[in-house]
Order: structure tokens, then sequence, then C-alpha cells
């Protein structure tokens, strides 16, 4: 992938050019200072993915955060910030963000995010995700949508995957099989185009299923 690193720090910027330079099949086009100027770099050269960092000014970081994935959809957005709260986490997933690393993370770890990104799917690491899934409840069947692809016995079992229930308490909640619950999940997954827990959640968090709890 051909990407473009936005961040205010010349040493941050320096440091994932390093990392990424060293990983098969993926290559920096540009860095630019988060701003204005970000954006028309962007837009000029339209880059696979962006990685940007938002920690320094979260305003500012969120305001361009916004712009990018409005202005660029084709070019995917990871995050590579501090630990966000579930608030903060569940709206910039909302804005079409793809990725979310901590800048304490494994420096692998960003070699596993381009690639989920690179197959068009999301990523969070693993702090972020356990965060998002401890701090987030669903909401109920009440805000389903035309589009929404789950029956709500779905939408029930993906809250309770969400809570990080196993099949065999789910199946004794709900009074029904293992079996049955196992290819409750199966389907949802498949409707939904996931492939884990993480992405449940994530799908989620987008359709405005699940909120912070109060």
């Amino acid at each position: 992938m051909n990407i473009v690193l936005v961040d205010d720090h010349i040493m941050m910027r320096a440091g994932l050019r390093c990392l990424i330079e060293k990983l098969e099949g993926q290559q920096v086009i540009g860095e630019v200072e988060a701003g204005p100027v970000a954006l028309h770099v962007i837009q000029s050269v339209a880059p696979d993915a962006v990685i940007i960092d938002i920690s320094t000014d979260t305003r500012k970081g969120l305001a361009l955060l916004a712009d990018i994935c409005s202005k660029c959809p084709a070019s995917r957005v990871v995050i590579v910030g501090n630990q966000p709260d579930a608030e903060l986490l569940a709206e910039v997933m909302r804005m079409g963000v793809a990725a979310y690393l901590l800048k304490q993370s494994n420096p692998a770890e960003l070699d596993i995010a381009l690639q989920a990104v690179a197959r068009n799917e999301c990523y969070l690491t693993p702090a972020v995700a356990k965060s998002m899934i401890s701090h987030c409840l669903y909401t109920g069947p009440a805000r389903q949508t035309q589009a929404d692809p789950l029956t709500p016995r779905q939408h029930q079992i993906l809250a309770m995957i969400a809570h990080r229930k196993t099949t065999k308490e789910i199946a004794y909640e709900l009074d029904l099989s293992e079996k049955t619950i196992a290819a409750h999940r199966a389907q949802i997954m498949d409707r939904i185009g996931v492939r884990d827990v993480v992405g449940l959640v994530l799908w989620a968090v987008k359709n405005n299923l699940v909120e912070r709890q109060s």
C-alpha cells in the first residue's frame, strides 16, 4: 500500500517511516504535519492509507480526521495514539477509521494492522479492543434499520458476545443449544463480514448500536 504519515512531530514520522520501509508491500509516499495542508496532500497523492496521530490536539485531530474520512474515502485511516476512552473510540470508528494502534504497541503490530487494512478489514490493538468491550453496552434492536442484516435474536446474541459471554453461557441464558448459538454466531459474522469479536463490536459501533455506559 501507498501510505501518507500525518503527525506534528518529525521524530514520530521518521520512526514510523523506518518501520514501514521494512514491511513488504508497504511504502511511505508522503508525510506532513496535521492541519489543512495535510488534507491537501492526501487529496493530491490519493494514498491507500493514512497513518495519523490525533493525541497532540484532540479537537484539531478529530476535525482533520472527519475531513479525511469524508473527502478522501478511498484512503483508509489508521490512528496511532494514546489509549482512547470508549466515547472517543466510538466517535472515530463511526467516522470510518480502519485501525487504532497505541504508541506503545509492539512495532510488529503495525504490520498486522496494515495487512488487515489492505484486506479492507478493521483492526484494534488488543488493549483498545478490551477497553471498548468492557465499557460499552448494546442498546437493543429498537435502533434496527431497514439496512440492518441481523434479526432481533442475532442482535441479542451480538450483545452477549460483546460482553464476552461464552457460547455455553449464552446458550444457558437463552435456553438454546450451544450448537444453535454457534450457528447464529457464524451467521452474524458472515452477514456483516467480520472474523472475530473485535469485528462484531466495531460493526455495532459503526451502526450506532453501541454506546458508552453511564
